[in-house]
């Protein structure tokens, strides 16, 4: 039935029964999963993503297919969520792949890597460029599968404690920095560190750590970082379009039935889509605010950019040397990556510095 159809026969009355009792609510069986978050309860836009997704399961199929969601460690915590999915410890996670990088890092480009894809790319990648069939691909290795289920969009290049004027101050920096970021930071000097988001503001605050990086002004907010590392940088070139991923046990998965897989990827289409409208609407007041309490905004200087563009390309030579799926994938992405923002470029790019002149005119 064609769309324009079934909403006149909705309106008049000729659909309602079927809406009101679809044939997946009369036959389907009934299942319970658990999926473990990557983020704690607090950061709304990322946990809350998961809970939107159970939510629309469990209503698209009156109630028959339950999904509990559990936050960062209350049942698993987030360093071993893949792994807990793979081998059925929990059915689900929603997690970032790149959390996964010590097992292989092809896991990395699930989410995002140093100056690669911004988030509407990094859509087109995985949903017309056939990027999360390769990364199902490899996936399928570690016994799951990934959907994807939101992005942040280009994040912040994190808060630092001094303010870093040029290359050089970034030398023996001990900076909360993770996976092939952190690769591409060493060659720069800085000394990654891998803390969960809990320890961030304590390790800041006690000078453990000299700086930062997390998301974006919405969630940083929250973690309070901006009262004891004042210098917040931008852009976080390592994170143009992170993705989120739900990760479902391969063997679960392929004993659903067509129609619940369908529920399945539709739930998650629709976080992936809420989530990146979340943050673009919540993140420029959060910005306000921050300035506004005393954070200093500031780009980071060209030669740390410059430098830090040759380090990531000498990484992924090394990693592609390494890693035929992490070569594979990176080679579609990277390709990817010049046809994309060559459209940017003629269409995206000149529209919005058009509109940016404008707004600095009032």
């Amino acid at each position: 039935m064609k769309r324009r159809n079934f909403l006149k026969a909705a309106a008049s009355g000729g659909a309602v029964a079927a809406l009101a009792a679809p044939a997946i609510a009369q036959t389907a069986e009934k299942v319970q999963w658990r999926l473990t978050s990557g983020f704690p309860r607090s950061l709304d836009t990322l946990y809350g993503a998961a809970t939107l997704f159970a939510d629309e399961v469990k209503a698209m199929t009156n109630g028959n297919f339950e999904i509990q969601v559990f936050p960062a460690g209350e049942i698993i915590p987030t360093a071993q969520a893949a792994e807990a999915v793979g081998t059925n410890t929990v059915e689900m996670a929603h997690t970032c792949s790149y959390y996964y990088v010590g097992k292989d890092p092809a896991f990395a480009l699930g989410t995002a890597v140093p100056f690669m894809l911004n988030a509407r790319l990094m859509n087109a990648w995985l949903i017309e460029g056939g990027g999360n069939d390769l990364l199902n691909a490899f996936f399928a290795k570690y016994g799951f599968i990934g959907l994807p289920g939101g992005n942040t969009g280009v994040q912040m290049g994190g808060w630092y404690r001094k303010e870093i004027a040029g290359l050089d101050d970034l030398k023996g920096l001990k900076m909360r920095i993770a996976g092939i970021a952190g690769n591409v930071m060493e060659k720069l000097g800085v000394v990654p560190q891998q803390i969960p988001a809990g320890d961030i503001y304590p390790a800041l605050e006690r000078g453990t750590i000299d700086a930062a990086e997390f998301v974006g002004p919405y969630d940083d907010q929250k973690l309070g970082f901006y009262k004891v590392a004042p210098y917040y940088y931008y852009p976080g070139f390592w994170e143009g379009g992170p993705t989120v991923h739900f990760f479902v046990n391969l063997e679960k998965w392929n004993g659903l039935s067509p129609e619940y897989q369908a529920v399945i990827r539709n739930a998650a289409a629709n976080a992936n889509m809420e989530m990146l409208a979340k943050y673009d609407y919540r993140n420029p007041e959060a910005l306000r605010s921050l300035v506004a309490g005393g954070a200093k905004l500031k780009a980071f200087p060209q030669d740390v950019v410059e430098a830090a563009y040759a380090a990531s390309n000498e990484v992924y030579a090394e990693l592609s040397a390494k890693s035929e799926d992490f070569r594979t994938i990176y080679e579609s992405q990277k390709a990817f990556r010049g046809e994309g923002y060559l459209w940017f470029q003629v269409a995206e790019y000149s529209f919005d510095t058009f509109q940016i002149r404008n707004r600095t005119k009032g």
